[in-house]
Formats: structure tokens, C-alpha cells, sequence
């Protein structure tokens, strides 16, 4: 037994290598198979084998199952191998669909109004950015590994394929629910060359990566953010907390300064203006202590700076107004493109009450004290409280306390207890109209002269004289006996 299975592998072995010898030949001396038809054939490895094994099993060299143990092959596949060769010669072994263009490539006219597109219109924006330019705008569905493939092809590099490695930070875990936690942050870039610089405020919600909002003005300011709150809570609601940097819109300067012996005496921070409007809609307000802690809406930064720029230079937006009507179309692609499902559902969104006046909370809020008149000065004028009708003097009590609501959306009114009154500009300061008023009273009056009866006008020759004939002791008889002096 032994010496038959020795004698077995000795023969398997042989048979291996006169293969191998076979193919090396056929390698070294030609690049393509010529056959006895005198017919070149371009042939892979594979096939190069494939095609030296059938015609040994054609000689009588090999066995079917020989051949079919060596290429990995059925028997059935041996004889078709084997019958397809005598028949149509060496050009059976290849592959049918070689130098034949698949059914489902893209046309030489359809990579070529791509690549077109590319340099004309979507020169600045990424791979990823112009497959869904593609889609969104041209109706050319095409997916990222196409997209590349044609444009690597044609030598074409993505504006974001370099960058620098980032340094790795622990990763926290995003919260259950949308609207418990909102990232908000502002960053100034030259969105549009022909405007400049401009601030973009933005929102992320920190369960689905959503971009809740966004707006932009000259410079990072409260009432951007106020603007931020407003498109919030007008489309999903009030959130729960704010996660925000240690800006001075959102924290005092002076918060941390105080020390344990004044917070005995009872000091306080005042609160941001800010502060005061959340707090008033119940949100509260975290501080990060590092950009790395909000990193997710860092991020968005640096995705916005790529491609929502390239889009304002797109669609032609060369103004703050219209790029702010622009950004509710341009959110509404990215978040079906990049947003995410929370492992809770249910949104922690809380409804406004219909009562409350959103105007009258996102604003600025200074106190100021009336005077007789429902006078009270702002910013060097002077305006009056009046009721809706604009001419009637609102019922506050003089020299009372009232708060001054101002915004640009608003303008300036004023609140007192739980009413809310508007305002009169007036011309000048209310003692300069009085002083005025009381001069030109002056001036039309005709100044007072006396009669000629008048005791101004005698002398003392002819003033009347008076003297009393009874003495002193008769008066004082006469009031010691009246009855009056008793009473």
C-alpha cells in the first residue's frame, strides 16, 4: 500500500511540473497564444493555463478528472473546455465579454458632460459634494466609487482629498432624544467674495446631527443667535439646553471672579441679556470649556465652509439678504443627506404656549424710570408711553419702574406689570418744551401797569394815616370781656 501511494504522488508531482514547464514556455516565447489557424489571441495567466491543460487532455496527455483536479473544475466543464477548443480553436477559452463594453457603462457622452460640468460650474466643490450636485440639479444619478473613477481618470483631484492629521479626543456618546442638547456657535468666513466677511450662526442638534438652523450677519452678535432660537422654536420647538463657548453673549465676564465670601454676602453675576431670554423659556445654558467639547458643530464649520460656499457661488447669491433666504433650501438637502435617527424617537421639543409673545423675550431688556409724563430717556432720546392708538398717554404711575424691550423686529416698547405698551419719539427733552412753552407765553402777555389809584402810586404825603382813639388798656378790657376769646 505504501508503495502504491508513493508511486501515486510521484506521478501527481510530474504531472505538476510539466505543467508549469509548459506555461513558462508558453510565456517566454509569446506574449499571445498563436494557434494552428495562425490566429493572435491577447490571453491572460489564467486563461494561458486553462488553454495548455485542455490540450493535454486533447492529446491523451491528461485525464478529464486529472485536468479537472488541476484547474479547479468540474469534469463537465473538461469536455465542454475540451470541445469548444477543437472546435472554434483557442479563442474559446477566453472570456466572451473581453474588448466588449458592459451593458450597464456609461456612455462616452455622459462622462464627458460630467467632466464639462466639473470644470465649468463645480470647479471648488468635492467628490461627494458634486455626486449630490449631480443628482440634486442635473438628474444624474451616479454612485461615489463612478463619480471618482471619472474623475481620477481624467486627473482631476478633490480639494479635500489632503489633509492633516487630527489629533484623537474621547468620543462622547450623542444624546437619546432631539432637542435635549442644541450646539450652537458662530464662525466668520468670506462666504460670498463679493460681500466679504460674514458671521454664520449656527444650530446642530446633538442626538441626529441635524442642522436646525442657521443665519448670517455682518458680525457674531445676540441677535443672531436670538434669530437662531426663533427658527428653532418656531419649527420644532423649545429644547431643553444650549451647549455654547464662554462668549460674553452667553456668560458674564465676571462669572468665576467672585469668591466664596461674597457669595456668603449674597453678590451675584449679573445674567447676559441672553441668559435672561432662556431662562425665561426654561433652557439652560452650558458653557464648553474647549472646542474639542462641541466638536460636532465644529465640524459642521468645516463642511459648510466646502460646500455651502461653492453653492452661494452656484446658484449666484451676492447678498446677506438673499444667502439668508437661500440657507432653509440649502438645510433641507444637507439634512436628508446627513442626519441621522435618535435611539429615542420621541423629540424632548417642548411646545410654546400660545400666550406667550416670542417677540417680546428674544429682545434686549433695560429698565428706565418714567417721569409725571410717562417720559423716559433711551440711548440720548426721549420717548412717551403710549397706549395702542399712539397719542394716548399710557396709566403707569410717575416716577415708576418700567422695562424697555428692544430688538430690531420689534423696535422699542415698553412693559409694565403684564401689559405691554408702545412708544412715542419726541422731538426734545420734555423741561426744554415747558421752559419753551412758558417763554412764549411770556412774550405774548402784556406786562401789568397799575392805576392811577393805585397805592403804588401815591406818596407818602398822601397815604391815609390810621390811629386807634381807645387806649391799650381798653382793648385788652375789651377782649377780656368778649366771649369769643374764650371759645
Amino acid at each position: 500500500m505504501h508503495a502504491l501511494n508513493l508511486s501515486y504522488y510521484e506521478s501527481q508531482l510530474f504531472l505538476f511540473l510539466l505543467l508549469f514547464y509548459d506555461i513558462v514556455i508558453v510565456k517566454l516565447f509569446c506574449d499571445n497564444v498563436i494557434m494552428r489557424r495562425e490566429e493572435q489571441y491577447c490571453m491572460t495567466e489564467s486563461e494561458m493555463q486553462k488553454l495548455v491543460v485542455i490540450n493535454k487532455v486533447i492529446d491523451g496527455t491528461l485525464t478529464a478528472s486529472e485536468a479537472a483536479q488541476v484547474l479547479d473544475l468540474s469534469v463537465r466543464q473538461i469536455f465542454r473546455l475540451k470541445k469548444g477548443v477543437k472546435e472554434q480553436g483557442a479563442s474559446f477559452v477566453i472570456h466572451k465579454n473581453r474588448g466588449r463594453k458592459p451593458a450597464n457603462a456609461l456612455s462616452d457622452e455622459l462622462v464627458n458632460h460630467i467632466l464639462t460640468l466639473r470644470k465649468e460650474k463645480y470647479f471648488d466643490t468635492n467628490f461627494s459634494h458634486f455626486r449630490d450636485l449631480l443628482e440634486d440639479d442635473k438628474g444624474i444619478i451616479l454612485s461615489n466609487s463612478s463619480v471618482y473613477r471619472i474623475l481620477d481618470n481624467a486627473g482631476i483631484q478633490s480639494p479635500r482629498k489632503h489633509r492633516r492629521p487630527r489629533k484623537i479626543h474621547a468620543r462622547r456618546e450623542r444624546m437619546p432624544q432631539a432637542g435635549m442638547l442644541v450646539q450652537i456657535d458662530c464662525t466668520s468666513f468670506e462666504w460670498i467674495p463679493s460681500v466679504g466677511n460674514m458671521a454664520l450662526h449656527g444650530a446642530i442638534d446633538d442626538a441626529t446631527g441635524q442642522v436646525l438652523a442657521l443665519y448670517f450677519t455682518e458680525n457674531e452678535c445676540m441677535n443672531g443667535y436670538f434669530e437662531l432660537m426663533r427658527t428653532i422654536i418656531g419649527q420644532y420647538g423649545i429644547p431643553i439646553s444650549l451647549y455654547a463657548d464662554k462668549h460674553t453673549i452667553f456668560a458674564s465676564p465676571n462669572k468665576g471672579k467672585i469668591s466664596i465670601e461674597e457669595q456668603l454676602e449674597g453678590k451675584v453675576v449679573n445674567e447676559t441679556q441672553f441668559q435672561m431670554a432662556m431662562s425665561t423659556l426654561g433652557i439652560s445654558i452650558i458653557n464648553a470649556r474647549s472646542p474639542q467639547a462641541k466638536g460636532r458643530v465644529e465640524r459642521l464649520w468645516n463642511t459648510l465652509q466646502d460646500r455651502l460656499r461653492a453653492e452661494l457661488r452656484i446658484y449666484g447669491i451676492d447678498s446677506m439678504e438673499k444667502a439668508n433666504e437661500f440657507l432653509p433650501k440649502f438645510l433641507e438637502r444637507y439634512n436628508k443627506r446627513f442626519a441621522i435617527e435618535p435611539q429615542d424617537p420621541e423629540p424632548a421639543f417642548r411646545e410654546l404656549p400660545p400666550d406667550i409673545d416670542l417677540d417680546n423675550i428674544l429682545c434686549v431688556k433695560l429698565s428706565r424710570k418714567v417721569d409725571n409724563g410717562g417720559v423716559f430717556s433711551l440711548h440720548s432720546q426721549y420717548y412717551q408711553v403710549v397706549c395702542d392708538d399712539g397719542k394716548t398717554v399710557a396709566p403707569i404711575v410717575p416716577r415708576a419702574k418700567i422695562t424697555v424691550l428692544t430688538s430690531p423686529r420689534i423696535g422699542i416698547r415698553v412693559q409694565y406689570g403684564n401689559n405691554i405698551y408702545a412708544v412715542k419719539k419726541l422731538d426734545e427733552p420734555p423741561k426744554k418744551a415747558q421752559k419753551a412753552n412758558k417763554a412764549s407765553s411770556s412774550s405774548t402777555a402784556k406786562p401789568y401797569k397799575p392805576s392811577p389809584t393805585h397805592p403804588w402810586k401815591q406818596g407818602w404825603q398822601k397815604a391815609p394815616s390810621y390811629w386807634y382813639e381807645e387806649s391799650d388798656r381798653e382793648i385788652l378790657e375789651a377782649l377780656y370781656n368778649s366771649s369769643r376769646a374764650w371759645h
